[in-house]
Protein backbone atom coordinates (compact mmCIF):
# COMPACT_ATOMS: atom_id res chain seq x y z
CA UNK A 1 0.00 0.00 0.00
CA UNK A 2 1.16 3.44 -0.69
CA UNK A 3 0.95 5.83 2.13
CA UNK A 4 1.77 9.85 0.98
CA UNK A 5 4.17 10.79 3.72
CA UNK A 6 3.17 14.64 4.75
CA UNK A 7 6.44 17.25 6.03
CA UNK A 8 6.48 17.95 9.63
CA UNK A 9 4.58 21.20 10.78
CA UNK A 10 3.64 23.24 13.21
CA UNK A 11 0.04 25.18 13.71
CA UNK A 12 -2.03 25.84 16.22
CA UNK A 13 -5.33 23.79 17.85
CA UNK A 14 -7.95 24.58 15.06
CA UNK A 15 -5.18 24.22 12.56
CA UNK A 16 -4.23 20.43 14.05
CA UNK A 17 -7.42 19.35 14.52
CA UNK A 18 -8.57 20.77 10.84
CA UNK A 19 -5.57 19.04 9.24
CA UNK A 20 -6.64 15.63 10.83
CA UNK A 21 -10.05 16.08 9.65
CA UNK A 22 -8.98 16.05 6.21
CA UNK A 23 -6.69 13.95 6.03
CA UNK A 24 -9.97 11.36 6.76
CA UNK A 25 -11.56 12.91 3.97
CA UNK A 26 -8.95 12.60 1.74
CA UNK A 27 -9.20 8.84 2.53
CA UNK A 28 -12.59 8.28 1.77
CA UNK A 29 -13.04 10.29 -1.21
CA UNK A 30 -9.69 9.85 -2.93
CA UNK A 31 -8.86 6.43 -1.76
CA UNK A 32 -5.76 8.21 -0.44
CA UNK A 33 -4.07 6.75 2.87
CA UNK A 34 -1.69 9.28 4.86
CA UNK A 35 0.73 9.97 7.50
CA UNK A 36 1.96 13.07 9.48
CA UNK A 37 3.93 14.32 12.34
CA UNK A 38 3.35 17.29 13.62
CA UNK A 39 3.82 20.09 16.57
CA UNK A 40 2.05 22.82 18.53
CA UNK A 41 2.63 25.81 18.08
CA UNK A 42 1.95 26.78 21.76
CA UNK A 43 0.92 24.84 24.36
CA UNK A 44 -2.78 23.71 24.18
CA UNK A 45 -5.05 21.80 25.87
CA UNK A 46 -7.97 19.29 23.50
CA UNK A 47 -10.95 17.17 24.88
CA UNK A 48 -12.06 14.35 23.64
CA UNK A 49 -15.01 14.41 21.29
CA UNK A 50 -17.66 13.70 24.42
CA UNK A 51 -15.44 14.86 27.18
CA UNK A 52 -18.33 18.54 28.64
CA UNK A 53 -15.85 21.69 27.88
CA UNK A 54 -16.00 22.86 31.73
CA UNK A 55 -14.20 19.97 32.98
CA UNK A 56 -11.07 21.80 31.76
CA UNK A 57 -11.93 24.80 34.09
CA UNK A 58 -11.30 23.04 37.37
CA UNK A 59 -7.75 22.96 36.63
CA UNK A 60 -5.79 25.92 36.56
CA UNK A 61 -3.08 25.06 34.93
CA UNK A 62 -5.48 23.99 31.96
CA UNK A 63 -7.95 27.09 31.94
CA UNK A 64 -5.34 29.20 30.88
CA UNK A 65 -4.14 27.41 27.83
CA UNK A 66 -6.13 27.95 24.20
CA UNK A 67 -8.13 24.80 23.74
CA UNK A 68 -9.66 22.80 20.95
CA UNK A 69 -12.35 19.77 20.88
CA UNK A 70 -10.64 16.69 18.93
CA UNK A 71 -12.96 14.74 16.44
CA UNK A 72 -12.00 11.53 18.48
CA UNK A 73 -12.98 10.51 21.82
CA UNK A 74 -10.80 9.86 24.92
CA UNK A 75 -9.89 12.13 27.30
CA UNK A 76 -7.93 15.47 28.03
CA UNK A 77 -4.69 16.04 26.75
CA UNK A 78 -2.14 18.90 26.89
CA UNK A 79 0.03 18.92 23.60
CA UNK A 80 3.26 20.51 25.22
CA UNK A 81 6.80 18.53 24.86
CA UNK A 82 5.49 15.95 22.40
CA UNK A 83 4.95 14.87 18.68
CA UNK A 84 2.15 14.26 17.34
CA UNK A 85 1.14 11.96 14.64
CA UNK A 86 -1.68 11.14 12.61
CA UNK A 87 -2.61 8.27 10.31
CA UNK A 88 -5.51 8.17 7.66
CA UNK A 89 -6.53 4.83 6.19
CA UNK A 90 -9.01 4.54 3.23
CA UNK A 91 -11.91 2.00 3.10
CA UNK A 92 -9.95 -0.19 0.43
CA UNK A 93 -6.80 -0.98 2.48
CA UNK A 94 -7.16 -3.96 4.17
CA UNK A 95 -6.74 -2.35 7.94
CA UNK A 96 -9.89 -3.48 9.17
CA UNK A 97 -8.58 -7.52 8.56
CA UNK A 98 -5.43 -6.26 10.49
CA UNK A 99 -6.37 -6.32 13.97
CA UNK A 100 -6.49 -3.24 15.93
CA UNK A 101 -4.73 -0.54 14.96
CA UNK A 102 -3.69 1.55 18.05
CA UNK A 103 -1.52 -1.47 19.58
CA UNK A 104 -0.20 -2.28 15.82
CA UNK A 105 1.26 1.55 15.47
CA UNK A 106 1.94 1.81 19.33
CA UNK A 107 4.06 -1.36 18.79
CA UNK A 108 6.17 0.20 15.80
CA UNK A 109 6.44 3.75 17.82
CA UNK A 110 7.96 1.51 20.41
CA UNK A 111 10.49 -0.12 18.73
CA UNK A 112 11.36 3.39 16.91
CA UNK A 113 11.94 4.81 20.55
CA UNK A 114 14.01 1.56 21.44
CA UNK A 115 16.25 2.18 18.37
CA UNK A 116 16.68 5.43 19.95
CA UNK A 117 17.91 4.20 22.96
CA UNK A 118 15.04 4.35 25.34
CA UNK A 119 14.70 1.01 27.92
CA UNK A 120 11.75 -0.08 29.94
CA UNK A 121 9.37 0.29 27.62
CA UNK A 122 6.07 -1.59 27.74
CA UNK A 123 2.67 -2.12 26.35
CA UNK A 124 -0.47 -1.82 28.34
CA UNK A 125 -2.00 -5.79 28.04
CA UNK A 126 -4.76 -5.02 29.84
CA UNK A 127 -7.66 -1.92 31.03
CA UNK A 128 -6.61 -0.10 34.19
CA UNK A 129 -9.68 1.91 35.05
CA UNK A 130 -8.35 5.65 36.47
CA UNK A 131 -11.24 8.41 37.81
CA UNK A 132 -7.79 11.29 36.39
CA UNK A 133 -9.17 13.47 33.85
CA UNK A 134 -6.08 13.46 31.66
CA UNK A 135 -5.24 10.98 29.12
CA UNK A 136 -2.15 10.13 30.12
CA UNK A 137 -3.12 9.68 33.58
CA UNK A 138 -5.26 6.69 32.20
CA UNK A 139 -3.82 3.26 30.64
CA UNK A 140 -5.82 1.69 28.29
CA UNK A 141 -4.95 -1.13 26.23
CA UNK A 142 -1.95 -0.82 24.19
CA UNK A 143 -0.70 2.27 25.66
CA UNK A 144 3.01 2.66 25.81
CA UNK A 145 4.37 3.13 29.39
CA UNK A 146 8.01 4.24 30.38
CA UNK A 147 8.71 3.18 34.08
CA UNK A 148 4.96 2.55 34.66
CA UNK A 149 4.36 5.76 33.32
CA UNK A 150 2.33 6.38 30.13
CA UNK A 151 4.16 7.78 26.95
CA UNK A 152 2.15 7.30 23.96
CA UNK A 153 -1.10 7.17 23.62
CA UNK A 154 -3.94 7.42 20.58
CA UNK A 155 -7.62 7.99 19.70
CA UNK A 156 -9.57 6.92 16.59
CA UNK A 157 -12.65 8.02 15.00
CA UNK A 158 -14.02 5.88 11.64
CA UNK A 159 -15.67 7.35 8.98
CA UNK A 160 -17.44 5.10 6.08
CA UNK A 161 -14.96 2.82 6.81
CA UNK A 162 -11.99 4.76 6.22
CA UNK A 163 -10.21 5.11 10.05
CA UNK A 164 -8.15 8.53 11.21
CA UNK A 165 -5.95 7.64 14.15
CA UNK A 166 -3.82 10.52 15.78
CA UNK A 167 -1.89 10.23 19.14
CA UNK A 168 0.69 11.90 20.97
CA UNK A 169 4.58 11.16 21.73
CA UNK A 170 5.26 12.56 25.15
CA UNK A 171 8.97 13.63 24.89
CA UNK A 172 9.28 16.04 28.02
CA UNK A 173 7.57 17.42 31.03
CA UNK A 174 5.21 20.12 30.59
CA UNK A 175 4.83 22.93 33.04
CA UNK A 176 1.16 22.49 32.24
CA UNK A 177 1.49 18.92 33.55
CA UNK A 178 3.86 18.37 36.28
CA UNK A 179 2.47 15.06 37.56
CA UNK A 180 2.96 13.66 33.90
CA UNK A 181 7.33 13.09 33.16
CA UNK A 182 8.19 12.17 29.74
CA UNK A 183 10.62 10.40 28.04
CA UNK A 184 13.45 12.65 29.30
CA UNK A 185 12.83 12.69 32.53
CA UNK A 186 11.89 9.01 32.96
CA UNK A 187 14.19 7.30 30.32
CA UNK A 188 17.22 10.44 30.22
CA UNK A 189 16.74 10.45 26.76
CA UNK A 190 16.71 14.00 24.93
CA UNK A 191 14.66 13.13 21.65
CA UNK A 192 13.39 15.63 18.73
CA UNK A 193 10.60 15.36 16.99
CA UNK A 194 12.48 14.79 13.69
CA UNK A 195 14.09 11.76 15.18
CA UNK A 196 11.35 10.59 16.07
CA UNK A 197 9.31 10.50 12.80
CA UNK A 198 12.22 9.23 10.97
CA UNK A 199 12.56 6.07 13.41
CA UNK A 200 9.03 5.73 13.66
CA UNK A 201 8.48 5.91 9.58
CA UNK A 202 11.51 3.34 8.96
CA UNK A 203 9.78 0.66 11.50
CA UNK A 204 6.79 1.36 9.67
CA UNK A 205 8.56 0.59 6.48
CA UNK A 206 10.23 -2.48 7.77
CA UNK A 207 7.02 -4.18 9.69
CA UNK A 208 4.27 -3.54 7.02
CA UNK A 209 3.99 -3.78 3.39
CA UNK A 210 3.89 -0.04 3.12
CA UNK A 211 5.24 2.47 0.62
CA UNK A 212 5.71 5.39 2.43
CA UNK A 213 6.16 8.54 0.05
CA UNK A 214 7.29 11.90 0.87
CA UNK A 215 4.06 14.01 -0.80
CA UNK A 216 2.68 17.43 0.01
CA UNK A 217 -1.11 18.64 0.71
CA UNK A 218 -3.06 19.36 -2.28
CA UNK A 219 -4.52 23.42 -3.26
CA UNK A 220 -7.93 21.76 -2.52
CA UNK A 221 -6.92 20.24 0.75
CA UNK A 222 -5.65 23.44 2.09
CA UNK A 223 -8.61 25.10 1.04
CA UNK A 224 -10.78 22.44 3.37
CA UNK A 225 -8.27 23.03 6.35
CA UNK A 226 -8.59 26.69 6.28
CA UNK A 227 -12.08 26.22 6.30
CA UNK A 228 -12.43 24.03 8.66
CA UNK A 229 -10.41 25.51 11.17
CA UNK A 230 -12.24 28.91 10.72
CA UNK A 231 -15.73 27.64 10.52
CA UNK A 232 -15.63 24.31 12.83
CA UNK A 233 -12.57 23.94 15.15
CA UNK A 234 -12.51 27.68 16.10
CA UNK A 235 -16.86 27.77 16.30
CA UNK A 236 -18.03 27.69 20.17
CA UNK A 237 -20.74 25.57 18.60
CA UNK A 238 -18.30 22.94 18.29
CA UNK A 239 -15.97 23.48 20.71
CA UNK A 240 -18.59 24.09 23.33
CA UNK A 241 -21.17 21.68 22.13
CA UNK A 242 -21.01 19.59 25.49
Amino acid sequence: MNVRLLPYDVADGPGNMARDEVLLQSAVENQLASLRFYGWSSATASLGYFEPAAGRLSDARLKELPWVRRPTGGGTLVHDGEVTYALALHPHSHWQAQGGWIPRIHTAICNALMALGVRQLAMVADIRPSGAGLCFQQHTLGDVLCQRSKVVGSAQRKHRQALLQHGGILLAQSPHTPALPGLLELAGVALNPLQVEAAVVAELAQATDWSLIPGAWTAEERRRVERLAEEKYCSASWNERR
